[in-house]
């Protein structure tokens, strides 16, 4: 046996790499939402971390390990490579298929299980912007996906939207630019796969009446390409209105992508054509980071830097990395640790501050009055959050209890 890993965890030996994965004892396994795929995988805990391992062939082990490697390089929202195990053999001395593993990604849910009950279609249309904008983001790195998916995407809760990361890379090619017919091929094969996928959610019953599976398909490619267009359409602007680019770059960062720079040129009549080089999404997300050391979804961190430049007039504070310190010291994590151990795990802690929010301003509204964050805290946990299903993708729970619950204790009259 032989481990390439990015990874140096010992615990790594001790799995049983002499059996084929789908013989692997439950002991070693945790039950987590897994979309469909054509490989056998399993996911195993090892300490407080979970892993995917992913049974397939060893040069395309090795091509999709590196891809990962070098999207993890570039900041790119996709799964972690951790780590090759190849040249297995089983107790007979026979040959056994080499694995590739990657870090879970916690609290994200593949989109069957986020269809196991009939999805609304707003929440449709959420899942599709996130995939389309997964798609601009990966064309302007440069990759060419090459199995466009929804059963090879990930999605995370963020701020009533969803994020979506990249989970299966063996198709794919990161090169320095892609050509018009590269991406256009591209999204014709999500437009495939996805209108595939949504009939098979139909056939199951779990796709809402409202929505028709070639809609679904032709609406991923139409977003796609509304948001494409504007971030890299050219624009003339007057030479008067010179105004209208520093607009246009505010409109590129509240949909969360930065500029590196603008090229400008001046063609007839005095005007002037104007392109942005916009070089990723993130804008919010980075910003948040720098004030306060917080990693959150695009989404979340703009609901939060909004609560923090509120926090920063209401304090009177003109300095921006005091407010943001004092803003996560004074609100923030007191709101976390707010929230008891046994619920922690419902939501990452970004999410759960925004639902907080979001609380509080319904409650404020039906008071007539601002309630305050202390009792906005105190009525979310007992009146939402205690409700909510434990968020098992944040470590996962052993196979045999998801296939023998303990049944709850009822109540005393």
């Amino acid at each position: 046996m032989r481990i390439t890993s990015a990874l140096v965890d010992p615990a790594l030996l001790d799995l049983p790499w002499s059996k084929p994965l789908e013989e692997w004892p439950a002991d070693h396994l945790v039950a987590l939402p897994q979309g469909i795929s054509r490989h056998i995988v399993r996911f195993v805990r090892l300490a407080n971390t979970v892993y995917a391992v992913k049974e397939t062939g060893e040069r395309v082990a090795e091509r999709e390990y590196d891809l990962l490697r070098a999207l993890e390089r570039i900041d790119f929202p996709s799964v972690q490579a951790v780590a090759i195990v190849a040249d297995r053999q089983d107790d007979n001395g026979e040959p056994l298929d080499p694995v590739l593993i990657t870090k879970h990604l916690q609290f994200s849910l593949p989109y069957r299980a986020l269809f196991s009950h009939t999805l609304r279609p707003e929440t449709m249309t959420r899942l599709l912007d996130a995939l389309a904008a997964l798609i601009v983001r990966m064309h302007l790195t440069g990759f060419f996906w090459g199995d466009c998916s929804l059963s090879n995407t990930l999605f995370r809760r963020d701020a009533g939207a969803f994020a979506a990361y990249l989970v299966d890379a063996e198709t794919g090619a990161l090169r320095n630019q892609l050509s018009n017919g590269q991406r256009s091929e591209d999204i014709e094969i999500a437009r495939v796969n996805i209108f595939g996928e949504a009939l098979d959610l139909q056939a199951a019953g779990l796709l809402h009446e409202a929505i028709d599976p070639e809609q679904v398909a032709d609406q991923v490619v139409e977003r796609y390409e509304r948001l494409w267009h504007e971030i890299t359409y050219e624009q003339q602007v007057e030479r008067d209105d010179r105004h209208d680019i520093e607009g246009r770059i505010r409109r590129l960062n509240e949909m969360g992508f930065d500029v590196a720079e603008v090229a400008m040129s001046l063609v007839d009549n005095g005007r002037y054509l104007v392109r942005p080089k916009v070089v990723d999404a993130g804008y919010h997300s980075r910003r948040l980071l720098r004030l306060t050391g917080l990693d959150a979804e695009e989404n979340q961190a703009r609901r939060l830097l909004n609560d923090l430049d509120t926090y920063r007039a209401e304090s009177d504070l003109s300095d921006e990395q005091q407010s943001a310190h004092r803003w996560l010291t004074e609100v923030f994590e007191p709101v976390v640790r707010a929230v008891p151990a046994h619920l922690r795990r419902k939501l990452e802690p970004a999410e759960l501050f925004v639902q907080i929010i979001e609380h509080r301003w319904r409650l404020s509204e039906e008071a007539g009055r601002d309630v305050g964050l202390a009792p906005a805290v105190q009525s979310f946990m007992a009146d939402v959050l205690v409700h909510r299903p434990d968020e098992q993708a944040v470590l996962g729970v052993p196979i045999q209890a998801a296939q023998n619950p303990v049944e709850p204790a009822q109540p005393r009259s």
